[in-house]
């Protein structure tokens, strides 16, 4: 296969930016010219990603030009796919949204795209400083989109709270890159791994103590404890649809990179954070289950909510090594990338549903606000339901079957304590989201929001309406969409199975 072809889904990305970028000069294109010249060249990246979808591989092309920092395989194949679908739905679903809001403009959709175009970049990179610019296009793109409307007090406050801890935590990434490099003399993670496979323990400190910096960067942007701070007000104060991109789509570009780094190139000593991640994971828990559980304000607990769901997915991670420290989980990379998949189901509905809802106005903010909401609107009140019922785990849900997987290799791998604890916090957490689903349903509507003569026959309400499906369609599995392999949960594993093989490609 030609080369260039597998540069094409980034260069369309990156095209479609520029595009944008040119177009924002001219006052006479519309919100809706904007939307589907976006989502039309999100579909074309889409469709030449799905080509690759099964097909076994692992190149670096044009090596003498990019030096081989980038990596195409299978594995940044299956991050690229959800990534540019992820980003399509967002465009889809907040369609509403970003029409009946005067503040956006053509240049938003084009810093869209370049965030989009970094994320990219970052399932590809298997170099550090290559990573770091990645991560840096990505981060400073969605630093703009969260202060966006530049007259709202509430999004200067978050950009600049959000701008300046982000910017912090990349210090502590470059000073972790240095004392490797000081080490290794390369940044190049092949080379890293080939001196970690020979070093002994006096020369790996400086790599040890790099690698432990890096961690935080981590950790900041999944928004694990003690890294998240920001996470409440900065999704408080971004636009909704933001939130919905920052809290499921922007965790899947971070955990590519560091999943890819974990399992092809320190797994011999990925076993050495076990105990720091063991109290992170147990503080992440608890710390988010509190926060979500004393909130009022909707949108606030579906932020807190997504502290606690960084737990599940860092239980995942910490099983990827076994307790002897031997033996690397492969079937918990599995698992963490299923459940990347029903998390970004999930929080993109949610999320982006609760955006159509106050699209026309703002009064749907706590959760007495949403009192009556089946009685007014039954279909999204549904729709809302099913998110929910994902976001706990019930049964027949994507996210059920998501947190089964990462439950059961969490078990096999020995962590059987975490396990307990991240059982419980699901437990509680059916209690903060059934308190919703209740209010929607058991209460009268409020006379001040109730709003009449809404139009629900629109792109994003069919776009929510897809994802609603797609998550109860990937609870019920095999047992009855077996003649959709797209959308079967075996057909979901084997494709990450092929994914993290093709990082052992030599």
């Amino acid at each position: 296969m030609n080369q260039f072809f597998y540069l094409i889904p980034a260069l369309t990305i990156l095209t479609g930016a520029l595009t944008l970028m040119f177009m924002s000069m001219y006052e006479r294109f519309t919100v809706k010219n904007f939307i589907v010249v976006s989502s039309i060249f999100l579909i074309v990246a889409l469709g030449f990603t799905l080509s690759n979808v099964n097909s076994s591989y692992s190149v670096q092309p044009f090596e003498s030009l990019l030096n081989g920092v980038l990596t195409f395989d299978t594995f940044s194949n299956f991050f690229n796919i959800l990534l540019i679908a992820g980003t399509l739905l967002t465009l889809l679903i907040g369609e509403h949204y970003f029409q009946h809001r005067s503040y956006f403009k053509g240049e938003f959709f084009s810093i869209l795209l370049f965030a989009l175009f970094g994320m990219m970049l970052l399932a590809y990179a298997n170099e550090l400083i290559t990573a770091y610019i990645a991560l840096e296009i990505a981060s400073f793109s969605v630093y703009i989109m969260v202060g966006y409307n530049s007259d709202d007090s509430k999004r200067v406050e978050a950009i600049f709270k959000y701008l300046v801890l982000g910017s912090f935590i990349g210090a502590f990434y470059l000073l972790g890159v240095v004392l490797i490099y000081g080490a290794t003399q390369s940044t190049n993670l092949a080379d890293i791994s080939k001196f970690i496979s020979m070093a002994n323990s006096n020369e790996m400190i400086l790599v040890y103590i790099g690698l432990t910096l890096m961690l935080f960067t981590f950790l900041f942007k999944i928004a694990a404890f003690p890294f998240q701070a920001w996470v409440l007000d900065v999704y408080r104060g971004a636009p909704m649809v933001i939130t919905a991109y920052m809290a499921s789509i922007f965790k899947i570009a971070i955990f590519s990179f560091f999943l890819r780094t974990l399992l092809s190139y320190i797994s011999p000593i990925i076993d050495f954070w076990d105990e720091i991640l063991t109290v992170i994971i147990v503080l992440t828990l608890v710390f988010g289950t509190w926060l979500a559980v004393t909130q009022k304000i909707v949108k606030r607990m579906l932020a807190a909510s997504s502290i606690v769901h960084t737990g599940y997915l860092l239980l995942a991670f910490i099983a990827l090594s076994y307790k002897d420290g031997q033996i690397i989980n492969i079937d918990s990379a599995y698992a963490t990338m299923f459940y990347l998949i029903a998390y970004l189901l999930s929080a993109l509905g949610t999320f982006g549903l609760a955006s159509h809802i106050i699209s026309e106005t703002n009064v749907k903010v706590t959760y007495d606000d949403f009192k009556g909401l089946a009685k007014q609107r039954p279909f999204l009140a549904a729709m809302m339901t099913i998110f929910l019922l994902s976001l706990a785990g019930i049964p027949s849900t994507i996210g059920f079957i998501g947190k089964f997987y990462v439950f059961t290799e969490a078990i096999n791998a020995g962590y059987i304590v975490l396990t307990t604890i991240a059982i419980f916090a699901t437990i509680v957490s059916v209690y903060y989201y059934f308190k919703l689903i209740a209010m929607m349903y058991f209460y009268p509507p409020k006379d001040e929001c109730i709003s009449e003569e809404f139009n629900d026959k629109r792109v994003s309400t069919y776009a929510i309406a897809f994802v609603a499906i797609l998550t109860i369609l990937g609870g019920i599995g095999s047992a009855i969409v077996f003649f959709i392999p797209a959308m079967n949960i075996d057909e979901i594993i084997n494709l990450a199975q092929l994914a993290v093989q093709s990082l052992f490609i030599k």
